[in-house]
């Protein structure tokens, strides 16, 4: 019977094998290229405010953030399969919120960061390429730290 169901939907296995194998090499190439790009100090930075220069949203400008934002979402979604399949699942999950909009985002990405294996993966690879280490904020159990100091 499930011999069967799987002689049925061979090509899809073959699709989803290939897509599988093509989106783990894509990340082996592209996301130590990211990581190498992030500044030094991005986690240490406040939250970015945004430029007042780019007040008026041509048709160009927002289809940039439409791609960026969907590329982000495809790294995800990838991230979340690499974490039960061969990949670097969760810096790839890291460097697609990096890619988004949303409120809360900065927060988000230096908790992410803030996680010691996260960060000695990161680092490693920047290593690897002469890069600084990333700087990052202490990791706080109290929400804002202790502000009594």
């Amino acid at each position: 019977m499930i011999l069967e169901w799987v002689r049925i939907h061979e090509i899809a296995f073959w699709w989803i094998g290939t897509l599988s194998m093509a989106t783990f090499v894509g990340t082996l190439i592209i996301i130590p290229i990211l990581i190498v790009r992030i500044p030094a100090d991005y986690f240490m930075r406040e939250k970015q405010k945004p430029d007042r220069s780019h007040r008026q949203y041509s048709f160009i400008r927002i289809l940039g953030l439409v791609l960026k934002n969907l590329l982000g979402l495809i790294f995800i979604i990838a991230g979340l399969a690499m974490l039960f399949l061969p990949g670097q699942g969760f810096i790839t999950i890291l460097i697609g919120i990096m890619m988004l909009n949303f409120p809360g985002k900065h927060k988000m990405e230096r908790r992410m960061v803030q996680q010691p294996t996260v960060l000695r993966a990161i680092n490693w690879i920047r290593a690897k390429t002469d890069r600084p280490e990333l700087q990052v904020p202490e990791l706080s159990l109290i929400e804002g730290g202790d502000k009594r100091r």
